[in-house]
């Protein structure tokens, strides 16, 4: 958390302590920091489809429409191999196999098997976000102390018992660490949507770069940023609701 607050202001004040002419503004223009709150006050940026409030709505709804089916897949597929101990390492392989894809290029593979739309973007980002959630359930799982298994049955709980109320509690921590990496990472790539004639914070870059107005891009680049450590506070928070006191130091 606190290295990836640290980058953030460490990419900033390294933008904006640049030459103009390094990013391509105008040498006599007002300044990077000048151009930056220019484009952030502009009207424009604030009313209309394009303002940057509906880029921010579009930005997330492709994120937490990514995640949610991710979830949906690698939490039971991750929980219930690490639960059986049985094809962990297996699935953990395969769900790994979508790091080596790069998104981009398996954007352009959708687009080119079912055009423009939100179903390329949708599976690059799911496929991005499945492999540190499948991979930290199924470890967190297995990281059970077998003897706290063991008392459990002791106890007379039932394997659904013993799943739901004895291990994943303990699991949670590195559960939750799965789920804030993979939403990160998502909430970054989303930006690949612009690419494919979507909206979201990623126009700002491409369009950006097409019309050679690099203030629109370094405060798109920005927002993103933004967004990325607030987005790790929120699920911090998250994780320190649904872990219990005494796990909170290995999440």
């Amino acid at each position: 958390m606190r290295r990836c607050r640290l980058v953030v202001v460490a990419m900033t004040l390294g933008l904006l302590s640049l030459p103009a002419q390094a990013i391509g503004l105008e040498a006599d223009g007002p300044g990077v920091v000048g151009q930056l709150v220019d484009w952030f006050v502009a009207p424009a940026q604030w009313h209309g489809p394009a303002s940057l409030p509906t880029r921010i709505v579009e930005h997330l709804y492709y994120m937490t429409s990514a995640m949610a089916i991710a979830l949906l897949i690698a939490l039971p597929v991750g929980i219930g191999l690490g639960h059986w101990g049985r094809g962990g390492l297996l699935a953990i392989n395969v769900a790994n196999m979508g790091r080596a894809v790069p998104s981009f290029g398996l954007v352009i593979l959708m687009f080119l098997l079912v055009g423009f739309g939100f179903v390329p973007v949708l599976v690059a980002l799911v496929a991005l976000a499945i492999p540190p959630m499948v991979t930290n359930s199924y470890v967190g799982m297995q990281a059970v102390d077998p003897a706290v298994r063991t008392a459990a049955i002791a106890l007379g709980l039932s394997r659904w018992q013993r799943l739901w109320q004895v291990e994943l509690p303990i699991a949670m921590p590195l559960v939750m660490a799965g789920i804030r990496t993979s939403a990160v990472q998502v909430l970054s790539t989303a930006t690949l949507a612009a690419y494919v004639g979507l909206g979201g914070l990623g126009r700002y870059l491409i369009d950006g770069l097409a019309q050679q107005q690099l203030a629109q891009v370094v405060g798109g680049a920005l927002v993103v940023a933004v967004l990325a450590v607030l987005l790790e506070l929120l699920l911090a928070g998250l994780q320190g609701l649904l872990v219990s006191p005494g796990l909170r130091r290995n999440g």
